[in-house]
């Protein structure tokens, strides 16, 4: 996509730099790797930030309409070298473009003298993801040293990823381990009852037929609650990546214990009861046949799903959950205000559609 890269201006990316970059202290703050391999991503804070995926809001050349500003994230990669004079050049390749025609990447300057830092920002279509590597002085490529994020392909190489906002596809996370998660989910949510049911059948059903275009049309099927299991997985590839050995230990556990109560039917399609019963002995901190060798304390996952459960299900769609803004609409049909006359609805009292960015909201000041 020629023209669909472009500079950001320098204090903009000083400013993340200097708050995620620039430190001194040579102590670990994460260990994304394995402990004895010393990686410089886990000296920075929140390596995760990086590359920055943020709003677009104009200025690439290949991007002139302003309705399609919302279909789009601003891509920022920030190779940071060793000096102001080191490395003499940098530049980009990923599947965003053409793979093979390296992006050249410019030196960030501040009041006229040149700093370590390295940038380009490429427009990119929310809900993809992409693979890249940098290429330093003309070397071989190499994988960003601070984003953890990384895809192994088939053939044994291993490239750094990141995905656009809106992505509604499984990453870190196994089908079966996505089963097991959706049927925990749909015990935390209010989306339970008959009414939150048939809520649910008609908005998707909508949005279906009414927006062919929407982002949010092709969400991954098994979470066609609100979107909370793809939110999780999100998260778990990104912000909190930290928490992703507590999901991977807890669901296989989980899954040994649901097989165990019913060794003739899948986990996925077990009674509710059996769900309900696990449910409480996690409250409980007291799980029959729980393995507190490997994982001593299932409160304290059960405390996590339920936190990320309920921030995926009312969240921004952009993070992944609440998809097609389903979870809002169903907040604005159950809080409104008294009907003012017979057969008429009342107003609601979450008007979202107001504060949101086309095309699901009314805001066309507001870009995401």
């Amino acid at each position: 996509m020629p023209g669909y890269f472009y500079v950001k201006d320098d204090q903009y990316l000083l400013n993340y730099c200097a708050k995620y970059l620039a430190r001194y202290n040579t102590d670990r703050r994460h260990a994304y790797g394995p402990p004895e391999v010393d990686a410089p991503r886990d000296r920075v804070a929140e390596a995760w930030r990086f590359p920055i995926i943020d709003t677009y809001g104009g200025g690439a050349d290949a991007v002139t309409d302003s309705k399609t500003f919302g279909d789009y994230n601003d891509v920022t990669f920030i190779y940071a070298g060793a000096n102001a004079t080191s490395p003499a050049n940098v530049s980009v390749i990923g599947t965003f473009a053409t793979l093979y025609d390296p992006i050249p990447m410019r030196r960030a300057m501040w009041e006229g003298e040149a700093t370590r830092y390295w940038s380009v920002t490429y427009v990119i279509p929310k809900g993809q993801v992409h693979r890249y590597r940098f290429i330093v002085d003309g070397g071989e490529p190499v994988n960003d040293p601070v984003n953890p994020q990384e895809e192994a392909l088939d053939n044994g190489a291993v490239w750094s990823r990141f995905f656009t906002d809106s992505f509604t596809s499984p990453i870190v996370l196994e089908r079966w381990e996505l089963d097991i998660l959706y049927r925990l989910s749909t015990e935390i949510l209010p989306f339970q009852t008959a009414d939150s049911t048939n809520f649910l059948a008609r908005f998707y059903d909508h949005l279906d037929r009414t927006s062919k275009e929407s982002l949010y049309n092709n969400v991954y099927r098994l979470d066609a609650s609100v979107g909370e299991v793809n939110f999780i997985d999100n998260i778990l590839a990104r912000e909190e990546r930290q928490h992703l050995a507590d999901y991977k230990i807890c669901l296989r556990l989980i899954d040994r214990i649901l097989r165990q109560r019913n060794p003739y039917m899948e986990p996925s399609r077990i009674s509710r009861e059996i769900y309900f019963d696990l449910y409480n002995e996690m409250a409980s901190n007291q799980v029959q046949g729980w393995d507190y060798q490997t994982y001593s304390n299932p409160q304290y996952f059960l405390y996590l799903l339920r936190r990320h459960v309920a921030t995926g299900a009312f969240c921004h769609p952009k993070y992944g959950g609440n998809a097609g803004a389903a979870g809002w609409a169903y907040l604005a049909e159950r809080y409104t205000l008294p009907s003012p006359a017979p057969g008429q609805p009342g107003q609601t009292l979450f008007d979202w559609r107001r504060a949101m960015e086309m095309p699901l909201g009314t805001n066309a000041e507001y870009l995401g």
